[in-house]
């Protein structure tokens, strides 16, 4: 009896000594607990993941349908995609309701100069499209020196990533001006260092623009020349083409010299904003659609980009003007206009060019540094209130300035077959301009939105996975980009996450400067930029180089 009384004696000793401990363990734990809540820190380990994104319906970017996943991102990239469950992360974010999917690509962009501004260079317009990554110096114009354009960008930082290419026009102007004739071959040495140089800082490729002066100058063969040069370094080549109507060539021979420069030189060629301009050429959206499918069933590998509008953007001097009045520059222009003897054959050619845009109620003035009270109307609302003809009023603002226009040109028929090809990447050819600042084309606000919201839902031209995969997976494959474009482990975490019922563009050709709406989420680089629909004017972007295949992390 004694014995089974110190058993229990024993047993209850233990018990309370157990309890004791229990409580002082517990308080500990307690202290740790609240120790790690105040440090912002979890409990006994670190975080897992910096961000994880749960209920989403995931569209990868490939094309394929979406599905359910949880997305796990540490750092910058991708770390696991799948099931996600009991891991701890700095930030959680719950897409139910939303598509996730690759931040969108714009292949063709002029935003370059905005993105040095820091005014615009959060680039609040772009992030609220879902764009997360732009291609700049399209139509062979922009930055000849790359690396002082990037050292320009990033001296306040970017909003977005910044892939470079090689502008053809501009490096023509450095080395011959605005001459129209062949280089000589010191010069075309030259012309070809200058491509090297830009595609050893990081190029993608060589843009041209053979519609605009000086690159309209420049025959097929210069342009291949220069176009292996790119080759030499992986890029592609990029063109807006020779005719996008009947103007020289025509756009049949003009599509035709970017598949000749493709296959001579052997790399990617884009007919970049491709279109039929104007009532001449409607309709042969199904020769041109042909023509690259017979090139590409060949090898030659060749894709285009378009942006979802029935109007262009452009100068009302290359819009009207003949190029060889151009030449020498604007100055030069003025004083033909006012030669008596040249005045009429360039009158001529530009009558003749009016018709080819549709006439003067289809061109819309976007700015006009002289007069901006011309911004928003149309050619023949401005001669008539002027009483002048529409020629005459042209060439009366031709004379005094610069005038930007907008041109109704397209169809809706061309339109359609364009977009349907699986060889067409999503592109704005948009730019960066302050809020409220003329009357610009409304793809700079709206032309992703547009395209889903308009093409997609509406009038079901295309299905949302092949849109997705337009402005993401299609557009890395050209260009290169290996770590961006698609949801897949390893990948840099480049995101947009929309409301597709709410993602919407707002911006019109009357009242252009508004942001677009139902993008959620958006990431660049691991970053949130946009939550719930509000920007948050980080800059995470970075300047990608091509010839690393790496981003370059050096940001301000």
């Amino acid at each position: 009896m004694e014995a089974y009384n110190g058993k229990i004696e024993d047993s209850m000793g233990f018990t309370v000594r157990k309890a004791i401990n229990n409580i002082v363990t517990g308080v500990f734990c307690l202290t740790l607990i609240s120790c790690a809540i105040l440090s912002d820190m979890p409990a006994g380990s670190e975080y897992d993941y910096d961000t994880i994104i749960t209920n989403g319906r995931v569209l990868d970017g490939t094309g394929n349908p979406w599905y359910y996943a949880d997305i796990a991102i540490k750092g910058d990239e991708i770390v696991t995609i799948g099931e996600v469950q009991g891991e701890v992360a700095r930030d959680t974010i719950d897409a139910t309701g939303l598509y996730v999917t690759p931040g969108f690509i714009d292949v063709h962009s002029h935003a370059g100069s905005g993105l040095t501004d820091p005014e615009l260079s959060g680039a609040k317009p772009l992030l609220l499209q879902g764009i997360t990554t732009v291609f700049v110096n399209p139509d062979g114009g922009g930055a000849v020196d790359l690396e002082q354009q990037r050292r320009e960008l990033l001296e306040d930082g970017i909003g977005v990533n910044v892939a470079q290419m090689v502008p053809h026009g501009s490096i023509r102007g450095e080395v011959i001006g605005m001459e129209d004739r062949a280089p000589a071959p010191d010069e075309m040495r030259e012309m070809k260092r200058l491509v090297r140089e830009g595609m050893r800082a990081g190029g993608f490729g060589l843009s041209s623009g053979p519609f605009y002066s000086p690159g309209s100058y420049a025959t097929t063969g210069e342009l291949v020349e220069l176009a292996r040069e790119a080759a030499a370094y992986d890029g592609a080549y990029t063109s807006h083409i020779r005719d996008e109507s009947n103007y020289t060539i025509g756009l049949e021979a003009a599509v035709d010299e970017v598949i000749q420069v493709a296959r001579e030189a052997r790399l990617p060629g884009v007919v970049t904003h491709i279109k039929a301009l104007g009532p001449p050429v409607w309709g042969l959206s199904e020769t041109i659609v042909a023509n690259i499918e017979q090139a590409r069933a060949e090898g030659v590998e060749v894709f285009a980009d378009q942006y979802p509008y029935m109007a262009s953007a452009t100068g009302l001097i290359p819009a009207l003007v003949p190029r060889w009045a151009e030449v020498g520059g604007h100055d030069e222009l003025v004083e033909r206009l006012e030669d008596p003897e040249l005045f009429p054959k360039i009158r001529s050619g530009m009558k003749e060019n009016l018709a080819r845009r549709g006439g003067a109620d289809r061109i819309q003035f976007r700015y006009y540094r002289p007069d901006a009270t011309i911004e928003g109307k149309t050619l023949q609302e401005v001669a008539g209130a002027r009483n002048r003809s529409p020629l005459e009023m042209a060439i009366e603002l031709i004379k005094e300035g610069r005038p930007g226009i907008v041109s109704f040109n397209m169809t809706e028929e061309d339109v359609h077959r364009f977009m349907r090809q699986r060889w067409t990447m999503t592109s704005s050819d948009g730019g960066l301009v302050p809020l409220g600042q003329g009357v610009p084309h409304p793809r700079n606000y709206g032309t992703y939105p547009r395209k889903i919201k308009k093409y997609v839902t509406e009038k079901e031209v295309i299905d949302l996975p092949s849109a997705i995969r337009s402005m993401t997976t299609l557009p890395a494959q050209v260009f290169g980009l290996t770590d961006r474009g698609q949801l897949r482990e390893g990948a840099k975490a480049d995101f947009a996450m929309f409301d597709l019922e709410q993602f919407a563009d707002k911006a019109t050709f009357q009242e252009p400067h508004q942001y677009s709406t139902g993008m959620e989420y958006v990431l660049v680089n691991g970053t949130v930029v946009v939550r719930e629909g509000t920007f948050s004017s980080k800059r995470a972007g970075r300047i990608l180089r091509h010839i690393a295949e790496k981003d370059d992390k050096e940001r301000k």
